[in-house]
């Protein structure tokens, strides 16, 4: 198979949602129709002792969440799929934020009970700012549910984004029968099965006996006037507007009883679009260039316990990724080779020999990269939009246990190479705090200093605002700032100067007297 066809044939997409509204479990589910496993694991049942394949940090097993990103390959009808499977609670935002950089697309999961909540919203303006074209997945329909034409309602003005069912629910929560896939005009009947797949039943005129028959008088009645409505009121699929980002498919079933998610699949496969071009700060890269560029978009420290080992997640933009083989480190500015590049299915690993356009590659690393890294066949370019976020909680980090102070320094620098969180060096002081943007960051990092690096470290809280990032227009002004507020100077991993203040009015004043310093929220300038 020729290079182009190998980028045609690959989808690379995330799955956003907000906590508990099913996005895990969707995961397995796509996983089993690409037969990457065989028996899909309840997420949250304490009865079933398999965990999801995607959740594989011990911390994610004890609460039935997802805190790191996965990323998983299978193939599905000659199509090379790939998922990046991300975090939905918002203490790890960022995280999701990162990882949509990396997606040429994004399948939403909307809870059908509660409809769109607050974490989608957010995740949804990222999608907005990059066009990125989305599908909506509106899940749990075996529970009682609200109206769909409500949900559909409330998507377009949540989420600011036209929609178009091209699946339709009979009925909901007990009396739920299956669903009409609109997009291939054929009926599917519901039956609950967690672990088997089912196929549809062929119903070319909706308006035969034969679906009386299926589903009952009234169901099909309703299902009649219901698809009538649909048709009168959203425009057809209209592949352009999806892709630019303007349409949104809808698709509806129940990711825990594996149903309606092939017609999602199916369509998903058809429309979706295969790697698109990247802008970098120099110019927009072609995936069909014939030189390999890609871009660190994830660190993970420790994905087998055993070996200590980190992994950069690297999404390859164009050309072809070949083992064994010189790439530039444009930040390093230096030559690295790999010889053992993997590909993933969740904590599962491959070594692979090549890897095409779409394709996400973990490479071992031994501290050369950081988030937003680019690697090349030689060419200087910078790939845009890797943000870190201004952190909005502070602690100090101790020592707790004087023996273990490497393995702390190193634990810590790991973790921060991940972007689970940021370090800062008071200068003031010389004490070390971390930032982040929710609360249960800091529990991960106490648990994972512990278990990952036998290093034990204790909280102090401290009263910070923002943590914002300074550039000088006029050096003279920053060493005058600098001495004024010397106690709130501090300095990132990169020693780039960080103000750190204390109050939302200190922020203002400091912005108003020194009009030469320019204050930063996000780390890309």
């Amino acid at each position: 198979m020729g290079f182009k066809e190998e980028i045609l044939k690959r989808r690379t997409f995330g799955i956003i949602s907000h906590p508990d509204a099913g996005k895990t479990t969707l995961t397995e589910k796509l996983l089993l129709f690409g037969g990457a496993i065989h028996v899909a694991g309840a997420v949250k049942s304490n009865k079933i002792k398999k965990t999801a394949t995607s959740d594989f940090m011990e911390i994610e097993r004890q609460r039935g969440i997802s805190v790191a990103t996965s990323v998983m390959g299978f193939e599905y009808k000659d199509v090379k799929i790939n998922i990046l499977d991300t975090p939905g609670h918002q203490d790890f935002a960022e995280d999701t934020f990162r990882v949509l950089t990396a997606c040429d697309s994004v399948i939403i999961v909307v809870d059908s009970a509660k409809g769109v909540e607050t974490q989608t919203r957010k995740l949804m303006q990222v999608c907005r700012m990059r066009k990125t074209p989305v599908i909506v997945f509106i899940n749990k329909l075996d529970r009682p549910g609200q109206d769909p034409f409500d949900l559909l309602d409330e998507i377009e003005k949540e989420l600011q984004i036209q929609v178009t069912p091209l699946s339709w629910p009979i009925g909901n929560g007990d009396q739920f029968k299956g669903i009409y896939n609109i997009h291939r005009e054929n009926l599917c009947l519901y039956s609950a099965s967690v672990q088997t797949i089912q196929d549809g039943i062929e119903i070319n005129d909706i308006n035969s006996g034969e679906l009386d028959e299926h589903i009952g008088e009234r169901s099909a009645d309703k299902l009649r006037e219901d698809l009538e409505l649909v048709r009168e009121v959203y425009p057809a699929i209209d592949r352009e507007a999806y892709l630019d980002g303007q349409l949104a498919p809808v698709f509806f079933g129940s990711a825990l009883n594996n149903f309606g998610i092939r017609e999602m699949l199916d369509c998903f496969i058809e429309i979706a679009p295969s790697p698109l071009p990247r802008e970098t700060d120099e110019r927009l890269v072609q995936p069909d260039e014939e030189k390999f560029t890609g871009f660190v978009f994830k660190i993970h420290a420790n994905m087998d316990p055993n070996h200590r080992d980190r992994i950069a997640f690297v999404k390859v933009c164009s050309g072809v990724f070949r083992r064994n083989t010189n790439y530039l480190h444009v930040g390093l500015g230096k030559n690295l080779k790999f010889s053992t590049p993997t590909a993933f299915m969740a904590s599962k690993k491959s070594i692979i020999d090549e890897a095409y356009p779409g394709d996400i590659v973990g490479l071992h690393d031994t501290g050369n990269f950081k988030i937003g890294d680019t690697l090349t066949e030689g060419e200087k370019l910078h790939f845009k939009g890797i943000p870190s976020f201004s952190p909005e909680l502070f602690k100090y980090i101790e020592n707790a246990d004087p023996m273990k102070s490497k393995q702390l320094a190193k634990g810590i620098d790991q973790l921060m190479d991940e972007g689970v969180a940021q370090l800062f060096t008071n200068q003031f002081n010389n004490r070390k705090i971390i930032g982040t943007v929710g609360a249960l960051q800091f529990e991960v990092i106490e648990y994972r200093l512990l278990h990952e690096y036998s290093a034990a470290c204790r909280w102090e809280n401290i009263n910070l605002y923002k943590a914002c990032w300074i550039e000088a227009l006029d050096p003279k002004e920053l060493e005058d700032f600098r001495l004024h507020k010397a106690q709130y100077m501090a300095k990132d991993k990169w020693g780039r100067d960080v103000f750190l203040a204390e109050s939302q009015y200190m922020l203002q004043m400091a912005q108003v007297n020194y009009k030469k310093l320019v204050f930063h929220f996000t780390s890309e300038f």
